[in-house]
């Protein structure tokens, strides 16, 4: 007989209900969503609004007025969706947010969206709301809390657009925190930058014809001209990474000083006896910011021209991303609130994307921090899950960081 489980808070319930709304793309349920947010603002009492970049896509921000509004604010993000789940390899309902206790005792909340991002925008109001309690009714600065659609589909309606709406520029950021993402040892991961997604479709046609035959000029062997000097390049770049250290200088490399190329897609063909007109190949390319990039687009661009193949982006972020930490007043605070708490940190470049790469060009210092430690990284893998123990730990740290960040004067 399986042992009974605690009364849990009402902070724990509270994150089970958000995580229980199927905002799973490519059909994310936002109206739920976006009711349960204004739902838990007005039981916060923090004013709220609504903003579509496209209908159906709501920007939920609540604010909590400081008591110098003339200072630029902290913007507290998170994105309300999440990606799709293959639930036969699940042990549990990916959107039950069931609480299952391990071998150790630990209290796992498994749902999809649990490490990437639902916990932190909980942790944002669950923090808040313990401030409150204890009679913080203003900070020195307006506190901004974010929640964004479509980050995992590349945020065209989401941050991307809302960046360029008077109601963006109107919130006045001084700082934007945002997801940083689980860590396995005993430190909190903070992205300080990120690496430029490009999006990349290659294009080759030629002749069509009978399977049989010996056709020239086909679109197969130019295509894989391109595939595999892409493979290579990032094969070389794997090297690199595993290897730990620059053979040149002897400095370390981590994921940010590496560029992946992944091959994510073919298309072509309609028929296995049939020499297909055209092909197409995807890759998912992720650009170190210490990379030139405009050396690095023309040799993508020589590449697709001398195999005889076209070249089109889907995004293509040509700007490198990085929030300098170096006489940062905001990493001084952060690391105070580390110091105050017994925590430490990895700072990193995030390998991925996050909505700060929108902001961080405005001049706007983005630093993502998902408060997970001792957590094997699951983002958008199977049986994702946060302990109750540590959603815990992440709203104690944000209370003290919302404080930290919320009263300094730079």
């Amino acid at each position: 007989m399986a042992a009974s489980l605690p009364e849990f808070p009402t902070s724990v319930k509270n994150f089970q209900r958000y995580l229980q709304i199927k905002t799973v793309q490519p059909t994310p349920d936002y109206a739920t969503c976006a009711q349960f947010l204004r739902d838990m603002a007005d039981e916060l009492g923090l004013p709220h609004q609504v903003y579509e970049m496209a209908p159906g896509k709501p920007i939920v921000v609540m604010t909590w007025e400081g008591k110098d509004p003339t200072l630029p604010s902290i913007g507290l993000n998170s994105h309300t969706d999440v990606v799709p789940v293959y639930e036969e390899f699940w042990s549990e309902d990916p959107f039950a947010a069931n609480i299952v206790q391990d071998d150790a005792g630990e209290h796992r909340i498994i749902a999809r969206g649990t490490q990437d991002t639902k916990i932190l925008g909980m942790c944002y109001l669950e923090a808040i709301r313990t401030l409150r309690n204890r009679g913080v009714k203003q900070l020195l600065r307006t506190i901004h809390v974010i929640f964004v659609p479509d980050e995992e589909i590349g945020a065209d309606h989401g941050m991307m657009a809302f960046v360029q709406h008077d109601a963006f520029k109107k919130l006045n950021l001084g700082l934007m925190l945002d997801e940083g993402a689980a860590n396995p040892d005993n430190s909190y991961k903070v992205f300080y930058g990120e690496k430029a997604p490009w999006w990349a479709r290659f294009t080759a046609e030629g002749n069509t014809g009978h399977g049989s035959k010996f056709i020239p000029n086909t679109a197969a062997p130019k295509l894989m001209k391109v595939v595999s000097a892409l493979i290579t390049f990032h094969t070389q770049e794997e090297k690199r990474f595993l290897a730990g250290k620059d053979e040149a200088t002897g400095k370390p490399i981590g994921y940010g000083d590496v560029t992946s190329a992944n091959l994510t897609m073919l298309s072509g063909g309609k028929q296995q006896n049939v020499v297909p007109p055209s092909l197409e190949a995807y890759f998912d390319i992720r650009v170190s910011p210490f990379v030139d990039y405009k050396h690095f687009d023309a040799w993508l661009a020589d590449l697709a021209h001398n195999s005889d193949v076209t070249l089109e982006y889907k995004q293509q972020y040509m700007e490198p991303n990085v929030t300098r930490l170096d006489n940062n007043p905001w990493w001084a605070a952060m690391q105070r609130v580390g110091e105050a708490l017994g925590t430490s940190y990895n700072t990193q470049i995030c390998p991925g994307a996050t909505d700060s790469r929108w902001v961080r060009p405005l001049g706007i210092p983005c630093l993502g921090v998902s408060p997970m430690r001792n957590l094997p990284l699951l983002a958008h893998d199977n049986n994702e899950y946060v302990t109750v123990n540590g959603y815990l730990e992440g709203i104690r740290y944000y209370e003290y960081l919302i404080e930290e960040v919320g009263n300094l004067l730079v």
